[in-house]
């Protein structure tokens, strides 16, 4: 006679474990301390087995008859419920294994020693905040492209376009790591191309080549603090990134060459920087060590003298001298890039003086002073314009 609910919720435990039948070899087993636990007993190859069906009332009747009719249907065709279930715990096991987050993470490790901390750092951001959400449980193999495109949508109706495309950019790099090391078989996200939205490029504002004497000047008579004065400079001179200029120590600075020796883990690809300085540089870096103190940074926060100014400092300096919109710290390497190309200085050294490193590091690690004697010829040159133009106040200093 099969097995009632009421009857399972109501046996008692007894000195020994007993059984309460419910048919077709399942069963409840009753134990002393309570516990009770449904058995399937089946016979395969002539041999009898147990499987265990679950723990009741966790596992209710109706659901471990289920579970007896699955493992009947897997006898039917010919299968050990046993073996069956040792694989579907494997595929489980290889399924967090080969998860989007666990291959991302994996992908990650793998890459973060060619790049600098903290663009690690965003990648890392970047995907714990945007993909992993959604996608970070999902075996990597079974992923598609809309279940992407979905993710996507989301980060775009934050009108976050420039990071929706960061994170497709990123979402690609993992599958194609994930096929390189055998976990999935193709990439999802060309299907996407096309699909994401758009809006116009708008180009790091800066000056034209006829506003530099009166950028120049505006530097020059900064009422600010002398660090962020002297740092505007100093960026002016050498048209660095803002964190290599923020991050500046006195050990980079080799005086007898000439040079900032920027190490590799400070740049933006892991690659070592050297700028050659000007006559115009160097003065500039004399005045910051003197304000220096006891800073780490020359070009240390004004508030506290153990940290660097803020990434925003520059910025906002431009800002308070008429240049909202019109000119940022990176507008600096633009401008220094359109001139020294339009006064025939070879490309090629102003390339590598913006450190804009190929994407082999091994390569760029051992070119990082590559023209270097043709560089410190054109810092010269850029140096001798710029105090030209602050000087005279003409529009253009002439040419090479």
């Amino acid at each position: 006679m099969p097995l009632t609910d009421v009857a399972a919720r109501s046996a008692k435990p007894r000195e020994k474990a007993y059984k309460l039948a419910d048919g077709q070899g399942m069963y409840l087993e009753v134990m002393p301390n309570g516990s009770k636990y449904w058995r399937l007993k089946y016979r395969i190859d002539g041999k009898e087995r147990r499987a265990a069906l679950g723990v009741y009332p966790a596992v209710s009747l109706l659901a471990a008859r289920k579970a007896r009719e699955e493992i009947k249907e897997a006898l039917r065709a010919g299968l050990d419920p046993s073996h069956e279930k040792k694989r579907a715990t494997l595929e489980r096991s290889l399924e967090r294994q080969n998860s989007f987050e666990a291959v991302a993470r994996d992908w990650h490790e793998h890459k973060k020693g060619n790049w600098s901390e903290p663009h690690a750092v965003r990648v890392m951001k970047r995907m714990e905040n945007e993909l992993f959400p959604s996608l970070g449980a999902r075996p990597i193999q079974q992923i598609t492209a809309p279940e992407i495109l979905a993710v996507i949508r989301t980060i775009e109706k934050r009108d976050a376009l420039e990071l929706s495309h960061r994170a497709l950019q990123t979402a690609g790099e993992v599958f194609r790591f994930a096929i390189a090391t055998g976990r999935a078989e193709r990439d999802p996200t060309p299907d996407l191309k096309g699909a994401l939205k758009t809006r116009t490029v708008v180009h790091m504002k800066r000056v034209g080549e006829a506003e530099v004497p009166e950028l120049m000047r505006k530097i020059e008579t900064y009422e600010g603090d002398i660090r962020t004065r002297l740092a505007l400079k100093l960026m002016a001179f050498t048209f660095v990134r803002t964190v290599e200029l923020r991050f500046l120590e006195e050990e980079e600075i080799d005086w007898k060459r000439k040079e900032w020796k920027i190490p590799a883990e400070k740049m933006k690809m892991r690659a070592p920087h050297i700028v050659p300085l000007s006559k115009q540089a160097q003065a500039v870096l004399r005045q910051l060590i003197e304000q220096k103190g006891n800073s780490r940074y020359l070009c240390a926060s004004p508030t506290n003298p153990n940290k660097p100014m803020s990434e925003n400092t520059i910025l906002f300096a431009l800002y308070r001298m008429g240049y909202h919109s019109r000119m940022t710290g990176h507008g600096f390497r633009g401008l220094a890039s359109t001139i020294l190309n339009e006064n025939g200085f070879n490309r090629d050294w102003i390339e590598r003086q913006l450190a804009h490193t190929e994407r082999d590091s091994v390569r760029a690690a051992y070119n990082h002073a590559e023209y270097l004697k043709d560089r410190h010829e054109m810092m010269q040159w850029w140096g001798d314009y710029l105090s030209k133009a602050l000087g005279s106040g003409r529009q253009s200093v002439g040419g090479r």
